[in-house]
């Protein structure tokens, strides 16, 4: 795996170090981390990393695109390394848990506003609330029509 992340740091044009190794390792391995969970990740690989050196090697693999950096409302920024693609998520409203969700097949409305204010879209990013199925067996949710 290291040779793999290896070509893609330098394919990228990304000074390879040990530690955006074991950052990409640590998002490979836990997809939609947030920066502490990678960090926890990253000393259980190599030891000690400063905080400061954890959110240096996430903001250089997302702005070169490695990696994508994803908000969803009232949390913190999470990571994943699928990237590349017009994937959304889906998010729990009880426990928080993430999970990806293709675009529409097809016709993908998402990237059609009704006012693009002439901008060149080329992405959308769509995030689901609900309750997840595990939350869901353990309340009664009723949903309105």
């Amino acid at each position: 795996m290291s040779d793999e992340l290896i070509k893609t740091l330098r394919e990228h044009g990304v000074q390879i170090t040990v530690q955006r190794l074991a950052v990409m390792r640590a998002v490979m391995g836990r997809p939609h981390s947030t920066a502490d969970d990678v960090a926890k990740g990253v000393r259980v690989e190599i030891g000690a990393i400063s905080r400061q050196a954890v959110y240096d090697a996430l903001s250089v693999l997302a702005e070169k695109g490695i990696i994508r950096r994803i908000q969803p409302a009232g949390s913190p920024a999470l990571y994943e390394c699928r990237v590349g693609d017009n994937h959304h998520h889906l998010i729990c409203r009880d426990c928080g848990k993430m999970a990806d969700v293709d675009c529409a097949v097809g016709d993908t409305p998402c990237l059609f506003p009704a006012d693009a204010s002439g901008y060149q879209i080329d992405e959308a990013e769509v995030i689901y609330w609900g309750i997840c199925p595990e939350c869901l067996s353990k309340k009664q949710y009723t949903t309105s029509s």
